[in-house]
């Protein structure tokens, strides 16, 4: 499709539009017969998955970070992981190990056991408890689609999508995660606490006998079409150079990026911004990704990929307030 995209007439175009709304209004009625509100989440979860990108959730227990995960698993018919992240927990708990199995012959070979992470969709439930050794065990898998053990490299299957949780308040126990493993996230989104009337729509369907289960609308094919789709649609020059100058800012020697800012966000920034802002386009149900995407996507993008200075700290600011600054800054 990567060349034919390019070639669609109107008509045609118009058509795979209508079926990727149609297909996505699908999608977001089955995951709302279990999420309650949590539309900007549901979102960003939603483009991540179909833009090939990993999540990082963050909230307080309780919110639904888990349930969403997998919610989202069934309801486009993935086969699904999940990953209690501990201290105690090796890479060969994640990534899989060689171990010694009879050969049917009266012999004994090593073979390949595989690890939870060769599934489509990982949960790393709460992932900041592991030691940094065992959250590099991710690394490769999220960055290039593949896990190497020993001398033996193994593809994983597509779509592979990785969402993280992990718990903003309790820091006891818990291992920061690093740069490197940060940047491999597409978005990190904030889960809020439910307003109250979802809070009673929430008891309402979960305070009964009958608990409510999600059908698959979509399957993984689906979700390559669409990615190939909007990959294919076109942006306009001002849009990728909003993302740049965005990403650019962070680094920026005046304003709030030199205030507050020791380190800024790098090259992976800018793509995710451009694939994003091509997903939401498409989700809108436009071919062209506008200024509007980019700046709507700048925060859950940029705000794990900036690093704080102790200014910053002192005057209690976080990063969502330095980066809305930032956008303000660099206007459009």
């Amino acid at each position: 499709m990567s060349n034919k995209g390019s070639q669609l007439d109107e008509a045609q175009l118009r058509e795979r539009i209508d079926w990727v709304s149609e297909r996505l209004q699908t999608l977001r009625a089955a995951i709302g017969e279990v999420i309650v509100g949590q539309h900007d989440v549901v979102e960003g979860a939603i483009i991540g998955l179909f833009a090939g990108g990993h999540v990082l959730l963050e909230g307080v227990p309780g919110v639904g970070k888990t349930m969403l995960v997998r919610t989202l698993s069934s309801a486009v018919s993935l086969q699904f992981s999940r990953v209690q992240f501990t201290p105690d927990l090796m890479p060969t708990d994640i990534v899989g190990t060689h171990v010694l199995a009879d050969d049917g012959r009266g012999g004994r070979t090593f073979t390949f056991q595989q690890g939870p992470v060769f599934t489509n969709i990982l949960l790393a439930d709460e992932v900041n408890r592991a030691t940094p050794k065992t959250q590099s065990a991710l690394l490769e898998a999220m960055a290039e689609g593949r896990v190497t053990v020993g001398r033996d490299t193994f593809q994983l299957d597509k779509p592979f999508f990785v969402m993280a949780t992990q718990n903003p308040l309790e820091m006891e126990g818990t291992y920061p995660l690093p740069e490197a493993q940060l940047d491999r996230f597409m978005f990190k989104l904030d889960v809020p606490f439910p307003s109250r009337e979802d809070l009673h729509e929430i008891v309402a369907r979960t305070v009964r006998n009958e608990a409510r289960e999600v059908q698959p609308v979509l399957h993984g094919e689906d979700i390559l079409t669409i990615r190939e789709l909007a990959l294919d649609c076109p942006i306009a020059h001002h849009v990728v150079d909003l993302a740049i100058r965005l990403v650019e800012a962070t680094h920026g020697s005046a304003g709030a990026a030199k205030q507050y800012l020791r380190a800024g966000a790098s090259p992976r920034a800018v793509q995710a911004l451009i694939v994003g802002a091509k997903m939401r386009a498409l989700f809108s149900g436009r071919v062209n990704a506008a200024v509007e995407d980019v700046r709507h996507l700048a925060t859950p993008v940029l705000r794990h990929r900036v690093l704080l200075n102790f200014d910053a700290e002192a005057d209690g600011v976080n990063p969502a307030q330095v980066l809305e600054a930032i956008i303000a800054e660099v206007g459009n």
